[in-house]
C-alpha cells in the first residue's frame, strides 16, 4: 500500500468525518462503515474526493464496500484504479 495514497485519504477521513478527532481515526482494515465514521453520503463524498484527487473515473458497480469499506480497501482501490489502462471512448 502506497504510503501517500493512505496518508492522502487518512488525511481525507480526519477533516471530513473526524472533524480533527485523531483518537477516533480507524486501524487500516477497520471497517468505516460499521465504525459509523461513513454513511451512504459520505461514501458518495469519498468518491468524488479520490476521483478529483487522484484523477481517477470511478464506474457505479465499483462503488462496494469491497472497494471502499477500509482505508486499505480504499488504497488498494485507488492503486490498481492508477495502474490500469486507460478506457478510450468512441466518437
Amino acid at each position: 500500500m502506497s504510503q501517500s495514497i493512505e496518508k492522502d485519504v487518512r488525511d481525507f477521513i480526519l477533516e471530513n468525518f473526524l472533524f480533527g478527532d485523531e483518537s477516533r481515526m480507524p486501524d487500516v482494515t477497520e471497517s468505516l462503515l460499521e465504525a459509523d465514521l461513513i454513511d451512504s453520503t459520505g461514501i458518495l463524498e469519498l468518491v468524488a474526493y479520490l476521483e478529483q484527487h487522484f484523477g481517477l473515473a470511478i464506474a457505479d458497480a465499483e462503488i462496494v464496500p469491497a472497494n471502499l469499506d477500509s482505508i486499505a480497501s480504499i488504497c488498494a482501490f485507488v492503486t490498481a484504479k492508477s495502474k490500469a489502462p486507460a478506457k478510450l471512448v468512441a466518437a
